[in-house]
């Protein structure tokens, strides 16, 4: 190629600070993937956007931030080049709609709890040009369905057996019930502080619908409008028929647990060097500190597996879906060096 390749890469962490969500190692989790990715993988910082809901963060995780960061990632992208989004936080899983399969879906859960749904995914990543990779490494629960219509290369039917993990480790999830009283409670915060909100139209978005999904996307467009996921806006329908299914080829998701699991939030201790991180994220960031980084997209999760279990968490299993060709491919583009028998 005339022009070199560029790597770019968003990184999310939410740890949700003093709310009944709280967590403890995602914004470690995005600090360092930035720090590895940078170092080991020939990242420039500049093309690196970290998104934190850290105490003192002037660039939130909010939906739109986030959604923003993702579509300036894949405008940018040109062919051949290798773009990464990391996400360390909540995830959800639901069926909007019982009698209409398509509508599962699984979402992750930025800071103001305005969910992205794989749908959302999807539309950014039909965008990219040719010859361009787009790589997801999902630290949440039900996260191994982020990527639609991708293969599964290593997943539920290759699930491992283990032990449950330790008592004092916290699930990244968040039930439908906990995210649907989170969000009564502040549009009603911003009626009460802003006026922004009539309290009628409140009423009737808790009062829509027959199930707890339903309610949920009524509250969010009742307080972000528009911006909300393709699954929540009322030309859905219309639209998800000019989307069309994403080839086996397209995206590469690294998902910290299956579609039925939770991802585990390990607090601070002497086995992760005193830091707070994600189960996942910290063996992912392991396997290619050993390795140096010189690992396929399927030697790396095997190997990822492997340490989890080590940590005494085997109900927890990460997974890969992405092609055949994309398996076999270098993690982010990196060369591994042949001479050292990765």
């Amino acid at each position: 190629m005339s022009t070199k390749c560029k790597k770019r890469g968003v990184l999310v962490g939410c740890n949700y600070p003093n709310t009944i969500n709280e967590l403890s190692g995602c914004v470690n989790d995005a600090k360092a993937m930035r720090e590895m990715i940078v170092s080991t993988f020939g990242f420039d910082s500049k093309n690196v956007e970290l998104l934190t809901d850290e105490p003192g963060s002037t660039y939130k995780p909010t939906r739109a931030n986030i959604m923003a960061a993702l579509k300036k990632m894949v405008v940018a992208a040109k062919e051949g080049d290798a773009l990464l989004f990391h996400f360390s936080g909540h995830g959800v899983v639901d069926l909007i709609d019982p009698h209409q399969p398509s509508k599962k879906g699984e979402a992750i859960v930025p800071c103001d709890l305005n969910l992205i749904f794989d749908v959302d995914l999807g539309q950014l990543i039909q965008q990219l040009p040719s010859g361009s990779s787009f790589t997801i490494v999902s630290d949440s629960c039900h996260s191994g369905g982020l990527i639609d219509k991708s293969k599964e290369q290593i997943g539920p039917h290759s699930t491992l057996r283990g032990i449950a993990p330790p008592v004092d480790y916290k699930a990244r999830g968040i039930s439908l019930g906990t995210l649907f009283d989170c969000l009564v409670t502040a549009a009603n915060v911003i009626i009460d502080a802003q006026g922004l909100l009539a309290p009628r139209a409140v009423d009737n978005a808790i009062n829509t619908g027959t199930d707890t999904m339903t309610g949920i996307g009524s509250l969010l467009t009742t307080i972000f409008g528009n911006n909300v996921s393709l699954k929540f806006l009322p030309h859905y329908e219309r639209d998800i028929l000019n989307l069309r299914s994403l080839t086996e080829d397209e995206g590469i998701l690294l998902s910290g647990c299956q579609a039925n699991e939770f991802s585990i939030d390990m607090p601070a201790s002497d086995k992760t060097g005193g830091k707070a991180f994600g189960a996942f994220t910290y063996t992912v960031l392991k396997v290619i500190k050993d390795s140096n980084g010189a690992l396929t997209n399927k030697q790396l999760m095997v190997k990822a597996r492997n340490e989890i279990i080590k940590l005494g968490i085997g109900q927890q299993h990460p997974c890969l879906y992405c092609s055949d060709e994309n398996a076999d491919a270098a993690f982010l583009g990196h060369q591994p060096n042949t001479t050292t028998g990765a």
